[in-house]
């Protein structure tokens, strides 16, 4: 009998290489030194799971994983956290990124994406988990595109997180107009964020969305009053290295304070400070904030 589970989380883990550089630029000639380049395992699903997990929500992870040295990774770093993760081989290997992050902590991701567009994990598979979780979040890796009629079907609550989508590409829609709460970054809708924000709750069933926007803080829109809210960075207290896992922080700090019932508002700012917390730390979800330290915040 498999455990109760607050959040089960759907797709999204993989192995990112880390490279520092100075600037996101091509410098010229052929070649420079850098700091070590290292791996970490990573990509959106995971740094919702360990975030969640480690503030106390009972976590679990599926996905698809391929036989290779990355597989071991991502295994081997589920064994340590204990984090429940059950994964079926994917022939393809598993997904890397390599993300590029220059001295002020910015960074570009350059993702494989080695999963075929048709790719699903198996309704046998998902559904004794779903079964048994309250809330399930889905990754934009396609590999659980098929799961929102079950989760209508059995009441259960699903987030999202779209990423920069810029409101045309159709891989996301499901996503945006399936989910009840839907994240995304203003990086691919810069100055069209709120036009798009609305026509997600107008179109879909979500009763919230926010748009984070780095180092401009973020924004919400809730459907209960309408009304777009803009919320400032939070100041994490030390210097900025890297951003990399900064949403994810965000999704699980948000999703955190939204099951202790805490107004959309209260879980945005909770969120920022989870985001911000993440930036002050090199590589991707190798730090986590406490739930201590997230209930000091006053609420609103």
């Amino acid at each position: 009998m498999l455990p109760e589970f607050d959040v089960l989380v759907v797709g999204g883990v993989g192995v990112d290489t880390v490279v520092r550089v100075d600037r996101l630029e091509v410098p010229p000639g052929d070649s420079r030194f850098v700091e070590p380049v290292r791996d970490y395992v990573g990509h959106t699903g995971n740094g919702v799971a360990l975030g969640a997990h480690h503030l106390g929500l009972r976590t679990a992870l599926l996905d698809f994983l391929g036989e290779d040295q990355q597989g071991e990774l991502v295994r081997a770093a589920y064994h340590r956290h204990g984090v429940h993760f059950a994964h079926l081989v994917s022939p393809y290997g598993t997904p890397r990124g390599v993300n590029l992050v220059d001295r002020a902590g910015r960074r570009f991701s350059f993702f494989d994406g080695r999963h075929p567009a048709d790719l699903r994990l198996p309704r046998e598979f998902y559904l004794p988990y779903v079964e048994r979780s309250r809330h399930v979040h889905l990754s934009i890796t396609g590999v659980n595109r098929d799961m929102y009629a079950d989760l209508r079907r059995l009441g259960r609550t699903s987030s999202t997180d779209l990423h920069d989508w810029d409101g045309a590409d159709p891989h996301h829609r499901d996503y945006a107009l399936g989910s009840d709460l839907v994240f995304l970054s203003t990086a691919g809708c810069r100055g069209r964020h709120e036009e798009l924000m609305r026509a997600i709750l107008a179109e879909g069933r979500a009763s919230v969305v926010t748009a984070t926007a780095g180092a401009e803080g973020c924004y919400l829109l809730a459907r209960e009053d309408g009304v777009l809210r803009h919320l400032p960075a939070v100041d994490p207290g030390r210097p900025v290295v890297d951003t990399n896992g900064a949403g994810d922080a965000f999704v699980a700090g948000f999703l955190y304070a939204w099951f202790r019932g805490r107004t959309p508002l209260d879980c945005a700012r909770v969120g920022s400070a989870a985001g911000a917390f993440a930036c002050t730390t090199a590589g991707t979800h190798t730090a986590f904030i406490t739930a201590a330290e997230l209930d000091g915040l006053p609420p609103r």
